[in-house]
């Protein structure tokens, strides 16, 4: 809990300086945060107003995080009327910050909602998912896998294949990890999945074999994308064996 709202402290601009303060928003009142955000509706003051927008994400996530205080949790209306709000952002957010709050509100709300409902936002996350932000890219695609089912997959699937071979390492890294998490959700996910050996072998090929003192991020890269390939030969001993020969000897000969 606490590793988690300093993470969106930094989003919001909060400083900690003293680990022992009392925490900014331990009094917060739910009723309180619901009236607040009622801004969402608002497409000219969300537009005026990006730093009040991500002070009132942020106390939502907290009060949603608290367990300390469990009356302070949302009902599944609550939470169904703030995320049917906090989409309206997609069409209404410029500012970086609060767009990345945005995908987070929307990952850690999702849960509580009516599947029915979730697939509302699925158009703004496929479109930020062809965005010319990296940033962009790569949080949609993690919102995304969290929501989408095996029929939904195979119709975004060019999208994160071409995630995966992208050059942008965030985003490249983002489709890795989240085609591990698909993998493991049903078998008729790891069936589209194992679709793309070909993009994960290329790119775990192409940042072992450019890999530069300090460019410590390809390491990352190349595990994920290893972990992938295990996962996928999993059941293969032959594949598995041809897997290690085959990647043992890149990285000027030094291997994976």
């Amino acid at each position: 809990m606490d590793k988690f709202m300093k993470e969106v402290g930094v989003i919001v601009g909060h400083k900690d300086e003293d680990e022992d303060a009392v925490h900014p928003y331990e009094k917060l009142e739910k009723a309180k945060v619901l009236q607040d955000a009622r801004i969402f509706h608002d497409s000219i003051l969300v537009r005026d107003s990006p730093r009040k927008c991500c002070r009132i994400l942020a106390q939502i996530l907290y009060l949603q995080n608290d367990a300390k205080n469990p009356s302070s949790k949302l009902t599944r209306t609550e939470a169904t009327d703030l995320f049917f709000a906090g989409t309206k952002l997609f069409v209404d957010v410029h500012d970086a910050s609060l767009r990345r709050l945005v995908y987070l509100f929307i990952k850690e709300i999702q849960p509580l909602c009516d599947p029915s409902d979730v697939i509302i936002v699925t158009s703004c996350l496929t479109k930020d998912m062809t965005s010319d932000t990296g940033l962009y890219r790569a949080n949609a695609i993690r919102v995304l896998v969290n929501i989408i089912d095996s029929a939904m997959l195979g119709s975004i699937e060019r999208y994160i294949k071409q995630a995966i071979a992208d050059n942008d390492l965030q985003v490249s890294n983002a489709a890795l990890v989240s085609a591990c998490h698909l993998f493991d959700q049903s078998t008729e996910n790891a069936t589209i999945v194992r679709r793309w050996i070909g993009e994960v072998q290329e790119t775990l090929i192409k940042q072992s074999t450019r890999n530069k003192p300090g460019e410590n991020s390809n390491y990352m890269i190349q595990a994920n994308a290893l972990r992938l390939l295990c996962q996928m030969k999993s059941h293969d001993r032959l594949g598995m064996a041809k897997l290690v020969q085959k990647f043992s000897g890149l990285a000027g000969g030094q291997g994976i």
